[in-house]
């Protein structure tokens, strides 16, 4: 979604190499993303199908009008 969006940033992290991040955002597998729209964040576990990844991810922060 960051290579499509100028207005995502996207960081890849090793684990193993951080372990206050793993602490700090609870990894207990990998790949594990964390999605943050300001004070909100949605955190999928495992790889996923690009379908589902997308909805999964934005799900939260979409409104039904």
């Amino acid at each position: 979604m960051a290579f499509a969006n100028p207005h995502i940033t996207a960081y890849a992290v090793e684990a193993t190499e951080f372990p206050d991040l793993v602490r700090r955002y609870q990894v207990t597998g990998v790949p594990k993303t964390v999605v943050a729209v300001g004070n909100e964040a949605v955190e999928i576990l495992g790889a996923l199908p690009q379908e589902a990844f997308v909805e999964q991810a934005l799900t939260p922060f979409t409104t039904d009008s």
